[in-house]
């Protein structure tokens, strides 16, 4: 008998025949024998939803309020779902973020996950029930309700998993599992059988949308295995496991693309110790994640200083830069939400030489000009005009080989 921790997306249980469906298929497992806790998003649009009320509201709505409204999404769909458990016989408890509690710092729309107690989930498994526990949310110790950002309920997925020291955690999606690149963008595009948890890290932050970043980063920490499944087949995923040295066989695995992204330069910038730090101390503070950097040496002692932030920081960003490159002497402040990054992501790059120069020539022979530049290890990022994401992504697919068959 296995301990697994299910978690369904939004499309999953987007309306009341879907969630009959999901919760036919965790009767069969559990029929099986297997312990099954399961973790649920809101329906799917109902986030956007609410949302927009918000903003009917107030322009910039206030996150602790915002997060009180985005958390009923996930209370409607484990109360259905426990009420579809129950009329087929089985018996369900479901739990919101505070009734476990799922205890989180107190960043408001961005919370983290500190710590789960299992004494609830442990006592509903031990009287034959299945826990079904609202994904996304938990409560921070002044006993406020707090968000996990986009993508928090794989977080609530992989954490309640590692808490209970399940014997995995199974993401149920819209997908049969992690492909080589985007196959909406990609018809050539294969499913990975197999994939490390540190490419599915770089994946995830690079801008594959399958799994939240912060729930890679649980399962690789505590060594967790992931199958990422679709809630409307039967056919395996993809197993997200620790890296063995076939991986490495493999030169690229996968090509990853964001559109979430915005370029901000503040340009002649005095050239001096601490200059960086007053730029990027009051984004950090804002909770504002800084991805690449790169910095433009001047005549004169100047340099000129260029990052990006995600889309929707973008405003907020420029406002704060533009204040500070006034305190600091610089001679303006430019944006540009107009670009997207494309990458090429794969463990065996440890190993190879000359991964990034043929990334290069093939945008060059694509006429893709390159913007910004980023390498890591397993990784390689490039900044572009937005208009040439998907010609470079097609691009890329076909010059590492990626839609061949054991490429």
């Amino acid at each position: 008998m296995a301990l697994v921790v299910q978690k369904y997306g939004g499309t999953s249980v987007a309306n009341c025949n879907r969630i009959k469906r999901v919760a036919d298929r965790v009767i069969k497992r559990k029929k099986q024998g297997d312990d099954v806790v399961v973790v649920l998003s809101a329906m799917a649009g109902q986030t956007n939803y609410l949302i927009s009320l918000a903003l009917e509201m107030q322009n910039q709505p206030d996150k602790r309020e915002l997060d009180v409204l985005l958390a009923t999404g996930e209370q409607v769909t484990i109360s259905l779902f426990s009420m579809a458990v129950k009329a087929r016989g089985f018996d369900a408890e479901s739990f919101l973020g505070y009734q476990i509690p799922i205890e989180t710092d107190a960043a408001h729309t961005k919370a983290r996950i500190k710590k789960i107690p299992t004494e609830k989930l442990k006592r509903a498994l031990e009287q034959g029930k299945i826990p079904v526990v609202a994904g996304f949310q938990g409560v921070d110790a002044l006993g406020d309700i707090t968000t996990l950002g986009r993508g928090g309920s794989d977080t609530t997925a992989v954490a309640v998993a590692v808490a209970l020291d399940a014997d995995v955690c199974e993401i149920y999606t819209d997908v049969d599992g992690v492909y080589t690149t985007d196959p909406n963008i990609c018809p050539a595009a294969r499913k990975i059988d197999r994939i490390s948890y540190e490419e599915m890290l770089e994946m995830a932050s690079l801008g594959a949308k399958v799994l939240e970043i912060r729930s890679v980063e649980f399962a690789m920490r505590y060594n967790m295995p992931l199958h990422v499944r679709s809630s409307f087949s039967e056919n395996p995923g993809t197993m997200v496991v620790k890296e063995d040295e076939s991986m490495e066989d493999v030169l690229v695995s996968a090509v990853t693309y964001s559109r979430d992204e915005a370029r901000i330069t503040v340009k002649k910038v005095p050239d001096k110790p601490g200059i960086a730090a007053s730029i990027f101390n009051p984004i950090s503070e804002a909770n504002i994640v800084v991805d690449m950097i790169i910095q433009n040496t001047r005549e004169g002692n100047m340099t000129d200083m260029t990052f990006t932030v995600p889309k929707g920081d973008y405003e907020q960003a420029l406002e704060i830069v533009k204040g500070t490159a006034d305190e600091i002497g610089a001679e303006s402040v430019a944006g540009d939400k107009g670009i997207s990054k494309v990458s090429i992501v794969g463990v065996g790059m440890r190993n190879h030489a000359g991964v990034a120069s043929k990334m290069f020539d093939i945008l060059a022979k694509h006429g893709v000009n390159i913007l910004m530049i980023s390498t890591s290890e397993i990784k390689v990022s490039c900044i572009i005009d937005e208009k040439f994401t998907e010609l470079a992504v097609r691009a890329l697919h076909e010059g590492f080989g990626l839609d061949k068959e054991n490429s």
